[in-house]
């Protein structure tokens, strides 16, 4: 009986080995108890995206979108309390209905670019950046535009 459970045990590891990352599997903290990533969507056409947060002694909530071919990404805060001296703020409704019209629109004309100068009056801390680490969310969602970028690993 106890050979068949070790068995057991060592097929469904092996198994699970070979199954396909998700979107699901992205959820982490990324700072022990006080930063991470949650949310991880597909947005089609190859792009993803996610929302970061952070909590200790002060929040902060943001976005990052990511195109997973080229590793363009677009990063911004929705929100923050007592983050330094900075007044607090929070208009994740309005940076999610940007969002929203941006993504319901054709992708051509859906750019970062458009995108940071729609989020400038809105959003904190707009950063625009090329990617050289494949992301979880474009690991899971589109792995085969990695291209030259290094491969995502989950840490286990």
């Amino acid at each position: 009986m106890r050979c068949f459970a070790i068995i057991s045990t060592a097929a469904t590891l092996i198994a699970s080995q070979g199954q396909a990352l998700t979107l699901a599997d992205c959820k982490r903290t990324t700072y022990p108890s006080h930063g991470g990533e949650i949310r991880h969507v597909d947005l089609g056409e190859g792009r993803v995206m996610w929302l970061d947060w952070w909590s200790q002694e002060g929040t902060a909530k943001g976005m990052t979108l990511v195109e997973c071919a080229s590793g363009e990404a677009l990063k911004f805060r929705m929100a923050e309390e007592n983050m330094g001296r900075r007044a607090a703020f929070d208009r994740t409704d309005d940076a999610l209905e940007v969002l929203e019209r941006h993504q319901s629109g054709a992708r051509a004309f859906a750019t970062f670019e458009r995108i940071a100068a729609d989020l400038e009056f809105i959003a904190r801390d707009i950063e625009r950046l090329t990617l050289t680490n494949e992301t979880c969310a474009c690991a899971a969602a589109y792995p085969a535009m990695r291209g030259d970028k290094t491969e995502f690993q989950l840490a286990g």
